[in-house]
Protein backbone atom coordinates (compact mmCIF):
# COMPACT_ATOMS: atom_id res chain seq x y z
CA UNK A 1 0.00 0.00 0.00
CA UNK A 2 1.29 3.44 -0.86
CA UNK A 3 2.13 5.48 2.20
CA UNK A 4 3.45 4.48 5.60
CA UNK A 5 3.21 1.02 7.09
CA UNK A 6 4.24 0.26 10.67
CA UNK A 7 4.50 -3.40 11.59
CA UNK A 8 2.98 -4.49 14.87
CA UNK A 9 1.76 -7.81 16.29
CA UNK A 10 -1.23 -9.88 15.30
CA UNK A 11 -3.94 -7.43 16.41
CA UNK A 12 -6.52 -6.13 13.96
CA UNK A 13 -4.76 -3.94 11.35
CA UNK A 14 -5.58 -0.24 11.46
CA UNK A 15 -5.91 2.00 8.39
CA UNK A 16 -5.62 5.76 8.98
CA UNK A 17 -6.91 8.00 6.18
CA UNK A 18 -5.46 11.53 6.20
CA UNK A 19 -7.22 14.77 5.40
CA UNK A 20 -6.84 16.84 2.26
CA UNK A 21 -3.19 17.62 1.39
CA UNK A 22 -1.93 15.65 4.38
CA UNK A 23 0.14 12.50 4.72
CA UNK A 24 1.11 10.10 7.51
CA UNK A 25 2.59 12.98 9.53
CA UNK A 26 -0.97 14.03 10.39
CA UNK A 27 -1.14 10.86 12.50
CA UNK A 28 2.43 10.72 13.81
CA UNK A 29 1.39 10.72 17.50
CA UNK A 30 -1.22 8.03 16.86
CA UNK A 31 1.21 5.84 14.90
CA UNK A 32 3.71 6.08 17.75
CA UNK A 33 1.07 5.19 20.34
CA UNK A 34 -0.76 2.41 18.50
CA UNK A 35 1.68 0.62 16.20
CA UNK A 36 3.45 -1.38 18.92
CA UNK A 37 0.52 -3.77 19.06
CA UNK A 38 -0.75 -3.81 15.48
CA UNK A 39 -0.01 -3.01 11.86
CA UNK A 40 -0.85 0.63 11.08
CA UNK A 41 -1.14 1.74 7.46
CA UNK A 42 -1.57 5.27 6.11
CA UNK A 43 -2.37 5.08 2.38
CA UNK A 44 -1.54 7.97 0.09
CA UNK A 45 -4.84 9.39 -1.21
CA UNK A 46 -3.35 10.68 -4.43
CA UNK A 47 -4.21 8.29 -7.25
CA UNK A 48 -7.70 9.34 -8.37
CA UNK A 49 -10.08 12.27 -8.55
CA UNK A 50 -13.26 10.62 -7.28
CA UNK A 51 -14.09 9.16 -3.88
CA UNK A 52 -15.31 6.00 -5.55
CA UNK A 53 -12.00 5.38 -7.31
CA UNK A 54 -9.94 6.32 -4.25
CA UNK A 55 -11.95 3.85 -2.16
CA UNK A 56 -11.41 1.11 -4.73
CA UNK A 57 -7.67 1.76 -4.71
CA UNK A 58 -7.36 1.69 -0.93
CA UNK A 59 -9.51 -1.43 -0.64
CA UNK A 60 -7.50 -3.22 -3.33
CA UNK A 61 -4.37 -2.93 -1.19
CA UNK A 62 -5.89 -3.20 2.29
CA UNK A 63 -5.90 -6.29 4.51
CA UNK A 64 -8.92 -8.59 4.24
CA UNK A 65 -10.37 -7.15 7.46
CA UNK A 66 -9.31 -4.02 9.33
CA UNK A 67 -10.21 -1.11 11.57
CA UNK A 68 -10.63 2.17 9.72
CA UNK A 69 -10.24 5.77 10.90
CA UNK A 70 -10.30 8.88 8.76
CA UNK A 71 -9.97 12.61 9.42
CA UNK A 72 -11.82 15.21 7.33
CA UNK A 73 -11.43 14.07 3.69
CA UNK A 74 -10.19 10.77 5.11
CA UNK A 75 -13.45 10.38 7.01
CA UNK A 76 -15.43 11.07 3.85
CA UNK A 77 -13.39 8.41 2.08
CA UNK A 78 -14.03 6.00 4.96
CA UNK A 79 -17.76 6.46 4.34
CA UNK A 80 -17.30 5.53 0.68
CA UNK A 81 -15.29 2.46 1.69
CA UNK A 82 -18.18 1.45 3.95
CA UNK A 83 -20.49 1.85 0.98
CA UNK A 84 -18.34 -0.48 -1.12
CA UNK A 85 -17.10 -3.09 1.36
CA UNK A 86 -18.79 -2.90 4.79
CA UNK A 87 -18.05 -6.57 5.48
CA UNK A 88 -14.29 -5.91 5.53
CA UNK A 89 -14.39 -3.07 8.07
CA UNK A 90 -14.65 -4.35 11.64
CA UNK A 91 -14.80 -0.95 13.33
CA UNK A 92 -14.75 2.62 12.12
CA UNK A 93 -13.81 6.07 13.46
CA UNK A 94 -14.80 9.39 11.94
CA UNK A 95 -12.67 12.38 12.96
CA UNK A 96 -13.60 15.99 12.15
CA UNK A 97 -15.53 15.12 9.03
CA UNK A 98 -18.83 15.62 7.19
CA UNK A 99 -21.39 13.02 6.03
CA UNK A 100 -23.16 15.37 3.64
CA UNK A 101 -22.59 16.10 -0.03
CA UNK A 102 -20.78 19.34 -0.68
CA UNK A 103 -22.90 22.48 -0.60
CA UNK A 104 -23.46 24.13 -4.00
CA UNK A 105 -21.68 27.33 -2.96
CA UNK A 106 -18.64 25.35 -1.84
CA UNK A 107 -18.71 23.31 -5.06
CA UNK A 108 -18.74 26.52 -7.08
CA UNK A 109 -15.61 27.74 -5.33
CA UNK A 110 -13.47 24.68 -6.06
CA UNK A 111 -12.43 25.43 -9.65
CA UNK A 112 -11.55 29.09 -8.94
CA UNK A 113 -9.47 28.00 -5.96
CA UNK A 114 -7.59 25.46 -8.09
CA UNK A 115 -6.95 28.25 -10.61
CA UNK A 116 -5.54 30.49 -7.87
CA UNK A 117 -3.25 27.66 -6.75
CA UNK A 118 -1.92 27.40 -10.31
CA UNK A 119 -1.42 31.16 -10.57
CA UNK A 120 -0.25 32.14 -7.10
CA UNK A 121 1.26 28.97 -5.69
CA UNK A 122 -0.14 26.29 -3.41
CA UNK A 123 1.45 27.54 -0.20
CA UNK A 124 0.21 31.10 -0.68
CA UNK A 125 -3.41 30.05 -1.24
CA UNK A 126 -3.45 27.59 1.64
CA UNK A 127 -1.93 30.09 4.08
CA UNK A 128 -4.48 32.72 3.13
CA UNK A 129 -7.66 30.69 2.57
CA UNK A 130 -7.41 27.39 4.46
CA UNK A 131 -4.90 27.34 7.31
CA UNK A 132 -6.51 30.22 9.28
CA UNK A 133 -9.49 27.90 9.89
CA UNK A 134 -7.51 24.89 11.11
CA UNK A 135 -6.44 25.39 14.71
CA UNK A 136 -7.85 26.24 18.10
CA UNK A 137 -6.50 29.64 19.23
CA UNK A 138 -4.36 27.96 21.92
CA UNK A 139 -2.83 25.36 19.60
CA UNK A 140 0.83 25.40 18.61
CA UNK A 141 1.14 27.50 15.42
CA UNK A 142 4.04 25.29 14.32
CA UNK A 143 1.38 22.75 13.32
CA UNK A 144 0.61 24.99 10.35
CA UNK A 145 4.24 24.79 9.25
CA UNK A 146 3.89 21.02 9.16
CA UNK A 147 0.62 21.35 7.22
CA UNK A 148 2.41 23.45 4.63
CA UNK A 149 5.25 20.93 4.39
CA UNK A 150 2.79 18.09 3.81
CA UNK A 151 0.84 20.05 1.21
CA UNK A 152 3.91 21.18 -0.73
CA UNK A 153 5.23 17.61 -0.75
CA UNK A 154 2.01 16.54 -2.50
CA UNK A 155 1.80 19.51 -4.85
CA UNK A 156 -0.84 21.30 -6.94
CA UNK A 157 -1.82 18.31 -9.08
CA UNK A 158 -2.90 16.37 -6.00
CA UNK A 159 -4.67 19.47 -4.70
CA UNK A 160 -6.75 19.53 -7.87
CA UNK A 161 -7.53 15.80 -7.73
CA UNK A 162 -8.60 15.94 -4.10
CA UNK A 163 -10.65 19.10 -4.72
CA UNK A 164 -12.56 17.30 -7.46
CA UNK A 165 -13.12 14.25 -5.27
CA UNK A 166 -14.55 16.40 -2.49
CA UNK A 167 -16.63 18.50 -4.86
CA UNK A 168 -18.35 15.54 -6.50
CA UNK A 169 -18.79 13.25 -3.50
CA UNK A 170 -22.09 11.59 -2.71
CA UNK A 171 -24.10 12.16 0.44
CA UNK A 172 -23.22 9.36 2.88
CA UNK A 173 -25.96 9.62 5.47
CA UNK A 174 -27.76 6.46 4.32
CA UNK A 175 -24.44 4.60 4.50
CA UNK A 176 -23.94 5.70 8.09
CA UNK A 177 -27.46 4.75 9.08
CA UNK A 178 -26.61 1.15 8.14
CA UNK A 179 -23.39 1.00 10.19
CA UNK A 180 -23.43 -1.53 13.01
CA UNK A 181 -19.70 -1.81 13.66
CA UNK A 182 -18.15 -0.30 16.81
CA UNK A 183 -17.96 3.39 15.94
CA UNK A 184 -16.14 6.44 17.24
CA UNK A 185 -17.09 9.98 16.25
CA UNK A 186 -14.49 12.52 17.35
CA UNK A 187 -14.16 16.26 16.80
CA UNK A 188 -12.25 19.21 18.12
CA UNK A 189 -14.55 21.54 20.04
CA UNK A 190 -13.51 24.47 17.83
CA UNK A 191 -13.59 22.80 14.40
CA UNK A 192 -14.72 25.55 12.02
CA UNK A 193 -14.36 23.49 8.83
CA UNK A 194 -16.51 20.54 9.96
CA UNK A 195 -18.66 22.09 12.69
CA UNK A 196 -20.31 20.32 15.58
CA UNK A 197 -23.66 19.86 13.84
CA UNK A 198 -22.01 17.48 11.35
CA UNK A 199 -20.92 15.26 14.23
CA UNK A 200 -24.18 15.36 16.16
CA UNK A 201 -25.90 14.39 12.90
CA UNK A 202 -23.59 11.38 12.55
CA UNK A 203 -24.29 10.45 16.16
CA UNK A 204 -28.04 10.59 15.47
CA UNK A 205 -27.60 8.30 12.47
CA UNK A 206 -25.48 5.86 14.52
CA UNK A 207 -26.94 5.82 18.05
CA UNK A 208 -24.51 3.08 19.07
CA UNK A 209 -21.50 5.32 18.33
CA UNK A 210 -19.42 7.08 20.96
CA UNK A 211 -19.15 10.85 20.39
CA UNK A 212 -15.99 12.47 21.77
CA UNK A 213 -15.46 16.24 21.75
CA UNK A 214 -11.81 17.17 22.30
CA UNK A 215 -11.31 20.39 24.27
CA UNK A 216 -8.88 23.06 23.03
CA UNK A 217 -8.71 21.56 19.55
CA UNK A 218 -9.84 22.67 16.11
CA UNK A 219 -9.85 20.72 12.86
CA UNK A 220 -6.64 18.77 13.55
CA UNK A 221 -6.97 17.26 17.05
CA UNK A 222 -4.57 14.43 16.14
CA UNK A 223 -1.79 17.04 16.31
CA UNK A 224 -3.37 19.65 18.58
CA UNK A 225 -4.37 17.30 21.42
CA UNK A 226 -2.76 13.94 20.60
CA UNK A 227 -3.05 12.43 24.08
CA UNK A 228 -6.83 12.85 24.10
CA UNK A 229 -7.15 11.45 20.59
CA UNK A 230 -4.87 8.51 21.38
CA UNK A 231 -6.95 7.65 24.44
CA UNK A 232 -10.20 7.72 22.44
CA UNK A 233 -8.76 5.62 19.64
CA UNK A 234 -7.29 3.09 22.06
CA UNK A 235 -10.65 2.66 23.79
CA UNK A 236 -12.37 2.27 20.41
CA UNK A 237 -9.86 -0.36 19.30
CA UNK A 238 -9.97 -2.40 22.48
Amino acid sequence: MAGLTEQGSGALPLLLLPGMMCDARLFAPQIAALSAGRTVQVPALTGAETMEALAEQVLSQAPPRFALAGLSMGGILAMEMLRQAPERIERVAFLDTNPRAELPEVQAGRAPQVARVREEGLGSVLRREVFPHYLHPESDPAILDLCEEMALALGPDIFERQSLALRDRADAQEVLAAVRQPTLILTGEDDRLCPMDRHTRMAALMPHARLVVVPRAGHLPTLEQPAAVNAALNEWLT
